[in-house]
């Protein structure tokens, strides 16, 4: 549906070469809710807007539902991105308009029969849920309706792919959940494909299927949501993750492993499912000969299956420990070694 091929962005400044976007590859599936992360400066916001050529690439490829736009003519790539949509951070609404008029004003630039017009934009208000505002102006909007029509306007000529450039982060957390779900609902019921473009790593994890986190212009790390959340495998990731996870080891009991004898072990071990309910410590310290220390424990949920994060010590013999974690790999259990130094 959406690939990035070797892409390139360079801008000059003061003299200078900035390099926006360095070797993306990327692919984003039909149907996809696809996520991606980063600070500010990350180049993000440069990647999205290569999908619907408001940026032209430097070098490489971007390829729209089997379109190479780097290719095309001014007037197929008009063609191609009719079939895209662009939900903004700041709504970008007609403040001069009514929401009416907002929404319906796509379908007034392509010069379609007013009744039809009529009937698609009650029907998207309506899908919205926001047909009663159909004569107001923005001004006397909530943020959270500004960017519900926003999308309605998005949606006016039926895309198959709609960009979401920050769309939740001038939200508060409870409108950006119901923003979220109007999103989700667009993706199942309308089989529209998504990108997503955020520094909200709790968007990620709400309703995305997979997420590339960036850095500098480059994809650093790229996996399922699920994969991600529990082997975070880069600095930046295993902040993003943090950050909603709330998965770190106070310093104090960080202090403990440091001054330990040696003979301690900490583990963190993630839990997906039906395993988060499982008594998999008790059991471990009735069949072997160690003790359990747990140090740190949460349960979140990821799309709605429950998410297991605990952080435990296991006191005993190497050769006893040994066994237990052996016993965890043959439940498959994730797990990995904390080290003393960590931060």
């Amino acid at each position: 549906m959406i690939e990035f091929q070797n892409l390139e962005k360079v801008f000059n400044s003061g003299g200078k070469q900035i390099h926006a976007l360095n070797d993306i590859n990327l692919k984003v599936g039909k149907g996809e809710i696809y996520g991606v992360v980063g600070f500010s400066g990350a180049g993000k916001s440069t990647l999205i807007r290569c999908v619907n050529y408001l940026e032209r690439p430097t070098s490489g490829k971007v390829v729209v539902d089997n379109h190479d736009l780097t290719v095309l003519s001014e007037k197929e790539i008009r063609k191609v991105k009719k079939n895209i949509g662009m939900v903004f951070q700041h709504f970008n609404l007609l403040n001069s308009k009514t929401v009416y008029t907002n929404v319906a004003m796509p379908l007034i630039l392509e010069k379609i029969p007013k009744e039809q017009i009529k009937k698609r934009v009650h029907e998207l208000l309506e899908f919205v849920g926001l047909e009663d505002k159909a004569e107001v102006y923005p001004d006397q909007l909530s943020g959270g309706q500004k960017q519900r029509i926003g999308i309605a306007r998005a949606l006016a000529m039926n895309p198959s792919i709609l960009l979401c450039d920050e769309a939740t982060s001038a939200l508060d957390p409870q409108t950006t959940s119901s923003i979220l779900q109007l999103l989700k609902k667009i993706n199942v019921e309308y089989d529209i494909t998504i990108l997503m473009i955020t520094h909200e790593m709790s968007v990620i994890r709400e309703i995305c299927d997979k997420v590339a986190v960036m850095e500098n212009g480059q994809v650093i790390e790229e996996n399922t949501v699920f994969n991600l959340f529990s082997a975070p495998k880069t600095k930046t990731a295993q902040n993003f993750v943090s950050s909603v996870m709330h998965d770190q080891i106070p310093s104090s009991i960080l202090e403990m492993i440091e001054n330990s004898d040696g003979s301690n072990n900490v583990f963190r071990i993630n839990f997906l499912g039906e395993a988060t309910g499982e008594p998999l410590l008790s059991h471990i310290a009735k069949k072997f000969d160690i003790n359990v220390n747990m140090l740190f424990g949460n349960i979140t949920e990821l799309q709605g299956t429950p998410f297991g994060n605990l952080i435990v010590e296991f006191q005993g013999l190497d050769s006893e420990v040994k066994r237990a974690l052996d016993y965890m790999k043959s439940k498959q259990i994730s797990f990995k070694e904390v080290k003393s130094h960590a931060s």
